[in-house]
């Protein structure tokens, strides 16, 4: 049996314009009316998030001063997870359409994610997901579970689902960030990285993934059409 474990923020959903809102609004928040603000495009500030420019120099960039760009990177954490801004995400182009690929090929689909459950619902009943990912293929946080940071807590869920899951002759991780590369990585799994989500080309190959592609309809050809093997 072949196994594909894909991450579902950067492969399946975009998440680029929540984020580009609740940067508006914590800019304004953190603004005061005397000090003018460069808001940042959408292209801008994405390309950034991408390259990993930490939030308080996106708000420096911005014309906030140290302060308030401190101000800002509180407030940026405690909103970028929460109603109404899920509302804002979208699909990744192509993506129903890799995932219906996988299915129909046969090969064994599960999706892990640093969403909690809730989350995870709330995307599926608004995209129509569920039909790719019954319940005992989801990996995700539970609701109250305290997030350390990413990069240690995939690797966690990753041991819990090879734990979980049956055996597969081979299985590879699709993801788009370090998080997701590091989790495949340290349990000995194939990793393909996207460039479809939040990290940049540059980013990915510092964690030296088995290949760097477009987003998940290439990934999915890829296996298809390589079958078992790189």
């Amino acid at each position: 049996m072949l196994r594909l474990i894909t991450d579902f923020d950067g492969p399946i959903i975009d998440v680029s314009e929540r984020y580009y809102r609740v940067y508006q609004f914590c800019l304004e928040k953190a603004r005061r009316p005397d000090r003018p603000v460069q808001q940042l495009s959408k292209a801008e500030f994405w390309q950034m998030k991408r390259s990993r420019v930490p939030e308080k120099q996106i708000a420096l960039n911005s014309g906030l001063d140290e302060a308030q760009a401190v101000e800002f990177a509180q407030l940026r954490r405690k909103t970028v997870h929460t109603q109404p801004y899920f509302d804002y995400d979208s699909l990744v182009p192509g993506a129903v359409e890799a995932l219906l690929k996988i299915q129909q090929a046969g090969i064994d689909l599960a999706v892990m994610t640093m969403r909690r459950v809730g989350e995870l619902d709330y995307a599926f009943q608004k995209h129509d997901l569920a039909r790719f990912f019954p319940e005992n293929r989801c990996y995700c946080l539970s609701n109250d579970y305290v997030k350390t940071r990413d990069i240690e807590d995939k690797p966690l869920l990753m041991a819990r689902a090879l734990a979980e899951l049956p055996p597969a002759a081979d299985t590879w991780m699709v993801g788009d960030t370090e998080a997701d590369i590091t989790a495949a990585q340290k349990h000995g799994i194939k990793v393909m990285a996207v460039e479809s989500g939040i990290r940049d080309r540059a980013q990915l190959e510092l964690y030296h993934p088995d290949l760097i592609v477009k987003d998940l309809s290439f990934a999915v050809d890829f296996i298809l059409k390589s079958g078992t093997s790189l």
